[in-house]
């Protein structure tokens, strides 16, 4: 899961946006809350019962087809295919809506420079190496690791590269809440930033995994700057404003 820690993305106003459509990050979008409902997590679907029941298939959803590092350093083909898998995977309703929050603000600016195809392979292979990196970092870990977070972080890293100027509505929680309008390059360091901090932190309990919301910004920004360096100042010009536990990935 993408964890704020103080910095809640609202949106941005680009005409990239408005003018455009983004077939991919909306069917992501759509893919993840259809999994969701359907799956024991949501709660909804009356085929998993109730109870204990439903507690049990709930464990059993996330072990099947969410990220355990410990397996998947194995080199199963079964285990491998969890790094996608796990990317539509969610472990509660914040999990999702904040997963999807993220995904809808930025992703459809970043599908609009990279293309529809491009922006799809991107989003599942950064997703994927998000997981890994996790994996290596934490490989002996059975906690299972479920969320689109390191493929939704990869996509803040290239939008910072692609489009470092655009303004992005950001609510302070010591600010009471007041919305503020920052360019990306001051609120996405700052979130990584607290991503940092919150990772150095962190213990082997169940939570947030923020080290694959690092991995995931890490790889999408590198990718933006070998992708597109050449060809920055184009998307520059994009905004209309000339600017058995596991772990929530």
């Amino acid at each position: 899961m993408i964890d704020n820690r103080g910095v809640t993305a609202g949106r941005t106003v680009a005409s990239a946006v408005r003018n455009h459509p983004a077939p991919v990050t909306y069917g992501l979008i759509a893919l993840c809350c259809v999994a969701f409902v359907l799956s024991p997590a949501s709660g909804f679907n009356p085929v998993y019962g109730t109870g204990d029941r439903l507690l049990a298939a709930q464990s059993d959803y996330f072990a099947r087809w969410g990220v355990i590092p410990a397996q998947l350093l194995t080199g199963s083909p079964r285990a491998a295919l969890t790094t996608v898998t796990a990317l539509f995977v969610h472990g509660s309703w914040l999990h999702l809506l904040g997963n999807m929050l993220f995904l809808y603000v930025f992703g459809a600016m970043v599908e609009e420079g990279m293309g529809h195809l491009q922006f799809a392979l991107f989003y599942v292979l950064s997703g994927c190496a998000a997981l890994l990196g996790y994996a290596l970092a934490y490989a002996s870990s059975e906690q299972t690791l479920v969320g689109a977070s390191g493929a939704i972080s990869a996509v803040l890293g290239a939008f910072l590269y692609l489009f470092p100027r655009a303004r992005v509505t950001s609510l302070f929680p010591f600010l009471f809440f007041l919305p503020l309008r920052f360019p990306a390059w001051v609120v996405l360091p700052f979130w990584v930033a607290l991503q940092w901090a919150a990772a150095r932190q962190s213990g082997q309990g169940p939570g947030v995994a923020y080290l694959a919301h690092l991995v995931g910004f890490s790889v999408g920004f590198l990718y933006a700057w070998v992708r597109y360096r050449g060809k920055r100042g184009v998307y520059e010009a994009l905004p209309g404003e000339g600017g058995g536990e596991r772990r929530e990935g």
